[in-house]
């Protein structure tokens, strides 16, 4: 008999169609059997330079066996990681946000040559998840993600520590305030084994968007890399799948305009990260529905930050995970209305039909306030525009750092030259530090800024100084930062212009980001700039940026 549900891999199936096919297939051990069943691709992050990514093989092995039982045929390959930890501060970081379209690219090419029936994605690290989703969107056939889960906090002196504590131990040590002894210390105890990143950094904000948005299964943001319930979610994700097929659910009937609200609300509660703007924009763009930074601006006006989340806050994700998990917040937030209840989500039923029979927040928690009480009265993501951001600029204004910032310029042309003013003390208290020629064109690739943020808050300087870019933040950064900042100064952008001392006022509170020069002076600098040459010549580099969109579209790479 032939199985209903077998409707792409039906090509390699027991015909006479496709001789080839099957032989290479029955080759690698199938049988009779299996050739009549559903093909199920799992894809994973895998490779073994990365905390962050290092135990999928293994989780991948558990979601095959899970697809296994469920009736299918589970067929494992992999595809890239770039690791943000380790690429940080070096050329490195040029590759990351390009691993995002090569990951997108490589799941939705092998999926679409071998004609899978449906896929299982397993992500680790930041541009992984953002990636697989827009696989899981173009390939429109059903999926599931599983996320590989979030790393346990790592202790030195008493103290808690993440990936974050080592680059700020930077900053601490050209500071003198820290000895060699200890800074050595975070550096060995800040990442105690597998995981992403523990603070509401990307990882954890893609995540937890994505669970939001109904493409993973409940809690599977939140349950640690190393627990049973990670264990026990990848099992049951295969189950999930063969509903799925059998009801023909696929991820566009899923990412909705109101599934893309609830990720954006979520993330703007958790107090995410900045980059989860570019990825919902270019997730949205994959999808074919129109979400601007306006659309982001709009709900984050509406939304309170609750949760006091690393790395402004106190706690990690494994406090979420003992306080019922997302889960529980989305249910606190679908009773005070903030949700649409009525999206689809992977287990074949709506968020508010998942969330029914689950726990809410237990009595006495502290990590996520009430709304009454918010930690911010508004999200924490700022949409700025002015004469620097025409195109529009993304801000994390956490209401720690203040909501206005005026000062002179301190002008450097790439994050190396900033990380050197800041060690030889070029930069002093009330400067603007502005960083350019690191857009996705310009750079190429809009690599983050953690080194240089992470620096300036380890030597004190952190509430002191605003900084401002084309490149992007890391979800560890904190401060008075903007980023994001389109046109990039590569393209011509206010900023390429800048000069040090130039007046810029930065001012969340009305969302705005202007230099205080005439049309005049702008118009005579303009005269005399040139664009510059593209820094890389070949290979992936050099093909990212001449076919990127600009930040403001989230970055894509086929508009």
């Amino acid at each position: 008999m032939e199985y209903p549900l077998k409707k792409y891999s039906h090509l390699v199936s027991l015909d006479d169609s496709q001789p080839a096919s099957q032989a290479m297939l029955f080759g690698t051990g199938l049988t009779e059997e299996d050739m009549r069943k559903p093909f199920v691709g799992v894809a994973s992050n895998w490779y073994e330079g990365n905390t962050c990514n290092m135990h999928l093989r293994d989780l991948a092995s558990m979601v095959k066996n899970g697809v296994r039982d469920a009736g299918m045929v589970g067929l494992e390959f992999t595809t890239i990681g770039v690791s943000d930890g380790i690429a940080n501060g070096t050329e490195g970081m040029r590759y990351s946000l390009v691993s995002r379209e090569i990951i997108a690219d490589s799941i939705e090419a092998v999926m679409g040559a071998h004609y899978y029936d449906a896929l299982i994605v397993l992500p680790g690290c930041d541009k992984n998840m953002p990636g697989a989703v827009m696989a899981m969107l173009r390939l429109n056939r059903p999926a599931i993600m599983v996320y590989g889960g979030t790393i346990a906090t790592g202790e030195h002196a008493g103290k808690k520590l993440n990936i974050v504590s080592a680059f700020e131990a930077l900053g601490e040590k050209y500071a003198g305030t820290i000895s060699d002894e200890d800074f050595r210390a975070v550096i060995r105890n800040a990442c105690p084994g597998p995981g992403a990143c523990g603070g509401m950094y990307t990882a954890n904000t893609m995540s937890s968007a994505i669970e939001a948005m109904g493409l993973s299964l409940p809690y599977s943001a939140s349950n640690p890399a190393l627990s049973a319930e990670k264990h026990a979610e990848c099992v049951a994700a295969g189950k999930s799948l063969y509903n799925l097929l059998e009801q023909d659910v696929k991820p566009r009937d899923i990412v909705t305009r109101e599934a893309l609200e609830n990720a954006l609300r979520v993330t703007v509660v958790l107090g995410g990260s900045t980059n989860a703007v570019l990825h919902l924009l270019a997730i949205a763009q994959t999808a074919g529905i129109p979400f601007s930074l306006r659309d982001v601006q709009a709900i984050s006006a509406q939304t309170p930050v609750l949760a006091d989340m690393k790395p402004s806050g106190r706690y990690h994700m494994e406090d979420i995970h003992a306080i019922g998990g997302v889960p529980a917040v989305m249910k606190y937030l679908l009773e005070k209305n903030l949700l649409h209840g009525d999206c689809l989500t992977v287990t074949g039923k709506t968020v508010r039909e998942n969330l029914e029979s689950l726990p809410g927040l237990p009595e006495g928690q502290d990590i996520i306030a009430p709304l009454d009480a918010p930690l911010q009265a508004t999200g924490h993501l700022r949409i700025l525009y002015g004469n620097i951001a025409e195109e529009g600029s993304v801000a994390k204004i956490t209401g720690k750092e203040g909501e206005r910032f005026e000062g002179p310029a301190i002008v450097f042309n790439n994050e190396f030259e900033c990380i050197e003013g800041i060690r030889a003390g070029r930069v002093q208290p009330g400067h603007v530090v502005v960083i350019r020629y690191e857009g996705p064109r310009g750079a190429p690739g809009m690599p983050e800024m953690l080194k240089p943020t992470s620096a300036l808050m380890g030597k004190g300087l952190g509430k002191d100084v605003a900084l401002i870019t084309d490149g992007r933040f890391s979800g560890g950064t904190h401060g008075f930062v903007v980023g994001h900042i389109s046109p990039e100064a590569f393209d011509g952008g206010l900023l390429a212009l800048l000069q040090d001392n130039d007046n810029i006022v930065i001012d969340a509170a009305n969302n705005r980001i202007e230099a205080i020069l005439t049309e005049e002076e702008i118009a005579r600098r303009r005269q005399a700039w040139k664009q510059p040459d593209f820094k890389i010549k070949n290979g992936v580099l050099y093909k990212y940026a001449r076919q990127v969109s600009n930040a403001s579209f989230g970055c894509v790479t086929d508009l």
